[in-house]
């Protein structure tokens, strides 16, 4: 430990959480109109059921747990980052990244940390432990909202590098979701020195040579997929990847409203049929809107897909992440109207154009929320892929 990481813990006053539950009360709701449930976006009678329950959610029982946790702060670069650093007591562990992505928070991985800290009944006995960071994004959770353009998945990669080498960790695993399994991807790329291995939830580059094989009836039925997700699931892309701040201000304003938007997308994407507390705790689901909330990060963390789109990464032709990478990917799902199949995985030969690929793996269950979802059948995946590249750390 150095002066430059700090313990924190979390503190929110009794006022915001009187405020928040003055707020939720008071919600003014729009009148009633057709009848089409989650067709024509947030279904109002669930998001009313989600507030009421939000109203009763225990924030400060949550926070005591939460603040029980190893919690750090520190500046790179003039950005401040919260991070969760759990060491295992095996020795030779390995030192392993979790990266979240949106609408979630280091608060996803909160299920498999103990679980990689220590290997007994956690997967292949023969299989590493892990010292494990979890760092939230810059704008997200506990992290400051940056002050200046440029925070990119690219530049989020590079502080992630230069907080593990302050952690004392030269040489470092990954593991990413979402946005997660992008910075992920760009260490790989940027940092092969510093990356032993890879491991992803999601195809974030794709190579300039992955044209499409019109004869290939998987890659028609993925292409396929994907045009129907991007037609009628991808507004809420384009509006924070062109005009965040906009969104954000009634997001910030209203929880009701907040609820909504994220909710919305948590029933997309996960593995339920109507919702998603089907497969995530309630609790999980209400804390990640309070963090959201009582941080103040539904306009900072939306800025990322605005980032992303005036800094984009493409891969040279011939260009691959070289260092050793696996996937952890969705199955196709589509359970109920109103709902769009999931693109679930890609076809391997374009994942393999773009990334050296030791490791590829389709839950047979579970959603875009494996931490929160199927948290023993994600650990058991990143132990068992981590194991076949850290052999000398068993």
């Amino acid at each position: 430990m150095t002066a430059l990481i700090q313990p924190f813990w979390s503190s929110v006053p009794q006022t915001d959480i009187d405020d928040l539950h003055r707020r939720l009360a008071e919600t003014r709701w729009p009148p009633a109109g057709p009848q089409d449930g989650w067709a024509g976006g947030a279904d109002q009678a669930y998001i009313r059921r989600i507030v009421c329950l939000w109203g009763q959610f225990d924030w400060p029982a949550f926070e005591k747990r939460l603040n029980a946790r190893p919690n750090f702060v520190t500046e790179i670069d003039g950005q401040q980052i919260h991070f969760l650093w759990v060491r295992s007591p095996r020795p030779n562990a390995v030192p392993l990244i979790l990266t979240h992505g949106w609408p979630s928070s280091f608060l996803e991985y909160l299920p498999i940390v103990d679980r990689l800290t220590d290997p007994v009944g956690n997967g292949p006995e023969d299989g590493p432990a892990f010292d494990v960071v979890v760092p939230s994004l810059p704008g997200f959770g506990f992290s400051a909202a940056p002050q200046w353009p440029g925070m990119s998945p690219r530049r989020i990669a590079g502080l992630w590098v230069k907080l593990m080498q302050r952690l004392g960790y030269d040489r470092f695993a990954a593991f990413g979701c979402d946005w997660g399994a992008y910075v992920t991807a760009l260490m790989g790329l940027d940092h092969p020195d510093r990356i032993s291995a890879i491991q992803m939830g999601y195809l974030s580059l794709m190579s300039p040579d992955a044209r499409p094989n019109a004869s290939d009836l998987e890659e028609k039925a993925y292409g396929e997929r994907r045009r129907r997700w991007n037609d009628e699931e991808f507004g809420y892309f384009y509006q924070q990847g062109t005009k965040p701040a906009t969104v954000g201000i009634p997001l910030n304003d209203s929880p009701a409203g907040l609820a909504a938007w994220i909710i919305e997308k948590w029933r997309a994407w996960a593995d339920c049929i109507d919702d998603p507390a089907e497969i995530i705790a309630m609790d999980s689901i209400l804390a990640t809107l309070s963090l959201y909330w009582f941080t103040q990060t539904a306009s900072s963390s939306a800025r990322i897909y605005y980032e992303s789109r005036r800094d984009p990464v493409r891969l040279a032709p011939g260009q691959r992440v070289e260092v050793p990478s696996g996937f952890f990917l969705e199955a196709p799902r589509s359970s109920s109207p109103g709902k769009t199949e999931r693109t679930g995985p890609p076809p391997r030969r374009l994942a393999e154009l773009a990334f050296n690929v030791q490791g590829w793996f389709v839950a047979p269950k579970g959603g875009h929320f494996p931490g929160l979802e199927t948290p023993d059948l994600l650990t058991r995946e990143i132990r068992s892929f981590f194991a076949a590249q850290h052999r000398p750390h068993a």
